[in-house]
């Protein structure tokens, strides 16, 4: 049978440019937070079926690479129902495996607990520009602090991270899960059709005001709520005062202090920012996840025409394997769109090393072969990436090939 030699849809090979460059940004990545104060932790790439299937995943459980049970445990001439066959999963997302990891060691972990995690993660989704069923995702997580400094901290980070990569004129837009709920509360939607209004309003962007309202009416919704709930984003505008035209005119279905919070947020980050971006509240904004329980944020670039990262607070996640709730917000980057953005640029990697290359005839001498290696040796304990090749008979393609390959000096070394 003839070998496949194409990745499974979905995955893909990681040629050496890109890696060169997910290997920049990883160590970026790993400098910059560790400024904030945040410190590695692993977690293993299978989860139980269980965990995985709580619910709290939104459309991503749906997405979920099961694994099958193993040896003597695997029957599948008795097996009735998926439950007989499956007890694991590829984790969807990095937030789920923390919150157990938090529950299981939170006696050996500070308080608060600022985590950076890196890993690769699996969905079955379709395919498409910047998004794979294999990839890398990258979370900064703070648990056990339930101010709003835990947010500030977040967007900080990672802003200042975009901002090293040259990232510019970008977005954090900014709402409120409780500010979602106040706003549907006052239109007069019926609480248990929350869900269904908020997927339609996700739709925003792409349909607009006149399309989410026909959504809506579709659904049977009384067009005075409809008519009632867009009116606020006709009349909020996106940032602090728009925060304060939303606590004013739900007042009696929003605690003030929600909104108050969000305010302290937006003004802060903007107040101390080093990276050229905007703070935007946008009420818009719901974020898939059923887990989030208070502020929510997204990364916004015009030039990607999507989001980049995004995240929010889920103050009752780990609750689900303790039995009490712990504050926890957290905040992930697009890992692959951002590597992805980088290379459309051909972004060059700043303050990189001289590369050199040596092409070596084939009949070299021993002695001239030893001098070669040991000037190569002294050069790369200076610091330098040296090369040493077998000189090819299109020497002028070889050379072509290792100027793309970055490498800024090429020295040949003939026999005598």
């Amino acid at each position: 049978m003839k070998l496949t030699k194409k990745p499974v849809t979905g995955m893909k090979d990681i040629l050496p440019r890109e890696m060169q460059i997910r290997d920049y940004v990883i160590g970026q990545i790993k400098e910059t937070y560790s400024r904030f104060g945040f410190t590695s932790i692993e977690t293993p790439c299978v989860e139980h079926i269980e965990n995985l299937n709580s619910k709290q995943g939104g459309e991503n459980e749906k997405l979920i690479f099961k694994v099958m049970k193993r040896g003597e445990k695997l029957k599948l001439q008795e097996a009735k129902s998926e439950a007989d066959l499956v007890d694991s999963g590829l984790r969807y997302d990095l937030t789920l495996p923390l919150s157990r990891y938090y529950s299981n060691n939170a006696n050996d972990l500070p308080s608060p607990f600022k985590a950076l995690q890196m890993g690769n993660v699996w969905r079955a989704d379709r395919p498409q520009r910047g998004r794979f069923r294999q990839f890398m995702q990258c979370d900064i997580d703070i648990l056990g602090e339930d101010s709003n400094l835990a947010e500030i901290e977040l967007v900080l980070a990672t802003t200042t991270l975009l901002g090293k990569l040259d990232f510019r004129n970008f977005t954090i837009r900014i709402n409120d899960r409780r500010i979602l709920k106040a706003m549907a509360a006052y239109s007069g939607f019926p609480e248990e059709s929350y869900d269904t209004v908020f997927i339609i309003l996700d739709k925003m962007d792409k349909i607009g005001l006149d399309g989410v309202a026909a959504e809506l009416e579709k659904e049977g919704f009384a067009k005075e709520s409809i008519d009632k709930y867009l009116e606020l984003f006709r009349i909020i505008t996106p940032d602090a005062a728009g925060v304060e035209i939303a606590k004013e005119k739900l007042a009696g279905f929003l605690d003030p202090v929600y909104a108050d919070g969000l305010i302290t947020i937006i003004k802060s980050v903007d107040a101390v920012k080093t990276a050229d971006f905007r703070m935007a509240f946008d009420p818009t904004l719901v974020r898939g996840m059923s887990y989030y329980t208070g502020p929510i944020f997204e990364i916004a670039m015009d030039e990607f025409g999507g989001s980049v990262g995004g995240g929010g607070r889920y103050d009752e996640m780990v609750g689900k394997f303790i039995g009490q709730p712990v504050p926890a917000v957290g905040f992930s980057i697009g890992f692959e769109r951002i590597v992805m953005l980088l290379l459309e640029h051909d972004y060059k990697i700043p303050g990189s090393v001289t590369k050199k290359a040596y092409l070596l005839e084939k009949k070299i001498s021993d002695e001239k072969m030893q001098e070669t290696v040991a000037k190569a040796m002294q050069e790369r304990a200076e610091g330098k990436i040296v090369n040493l090749l077998v000189m090819k008979k299109n020497k002028k393609f070889q050379k072509e090939q290792l100027t793309a390959q970055g490498y800024d000096e090429i020295e040949e070394v003939f026999a005598r």
